[in-house]
């Protein structure tokens, strides 16, 4: 295949920013045309998902640490107010990510 310097840069760039070679970019270009997207995106979608899921449970272990911390003395630690800023900034991030994968 024959691309000119402009077209090359840009399938290289595209290329880079996906993590893979220009010859598996247009393969995969190619054969999304019917799904609607690549591999490379989907292993990437599938990799912020993990990351929300990781990033949930390190938050929901320091939800029920504050809670029990709570209960016990009755008073609102410091930490209640960042992690429950955590907790709405995840959310929205869900929310994103749900909002690109209904795009696609």
């Amino acid at each position: 295949m024959k691309a000119s310097p402009e077209e090359e840069g840009v399938l290289l760039r595209l290329a880079l920013a996906q993590g893979v070679t220009i010859p598996r970019l247009l393969v995969e270009s190619a054969l999304a045309q019917d799904a609607g997207e690549t591999a490379s995106e989907r292993r990437a979608m599938i990799t912020k998902l993990y990351e929300l899921h990781r990033l949930l449970a390190a938050i929901s272990n320091n939800v029920n640490q504050i809670a029990k911390a709570t209960n016990a003395t009755r008073e609102l630690h410091p930490e209640t107010f960042a992690t429950l800023a955590a907790v709405r900034k995840t959310a929205m991030r869900i929310d994103e990510l749900t909002d690109e994968l209904s795009l696609t």
